[in-house]
């Protein structure tokens, strides 16, 4: 009876010890994407590369975005949602794009019908109103997760 005992507490301590890193996993696995071009987040520039967005807690308002070669490349930035309506698959990173210049504007993450938003910097919405006056748009770039 003993034996029993100490292989049920051996399997539920094993048990245990795997579920408690899924769990700290939950609030959403980061999202690596390949950068063809420089673009800015929140007023900083960064150049073309290799990264990953992840949440900074379990509530996904705050995202970081940083270089998966270079540490010193990476931006905490904040979100608003943005109700997509659907569940999305793939995971993807939105820009606003004038001329050369890009603005990460969203984040899109696969399994959530929500998708983040970042409020324009002051940059972006001047070349906004640039464009506007003469009556065109900034086109709109989306780069899927690797």
């Amino acid at each position: 009876m003993k034996k029993i005992f100490g292989v049920m507490v051996t399997g539920c301590l094993l048990a245990l010890m795997i579920a408690v890193p899924a769990q700290a996993q939950l609030p959403g696995s980061p999202i690596r994407v390949s950068i063809p071009f420089d673009f800015t987040v929140r007023g900083r520039t960064l150049p073309s590369g290799e990264y990953e967005v992840s949440r900074i807690g379990d509530e996904p308002i705050s995202l970081l975005i940083r270089n998966v070669n270079d540490k010193r490349d990476h931006v905490v930035f904040e979100t608003e949602p943005a109700y997509a309506g659907r569940t999305t698959r793939k995971s993807e990173l939105v820009f606003h794009r004038y001329g050369d210049s890009y603005f990460l504007s969203e984040v899109v993450t696969a399994g959530e019908d929500t998708a983040r938003e970042l409020t324009p910097s002051r940059a972006e919405r001047q070349l906004r109103r640039e464009m506007a006056s003469n009556k065109s748009e900034p086109d709109t770039v989306a780069l899927a997760a690797n």
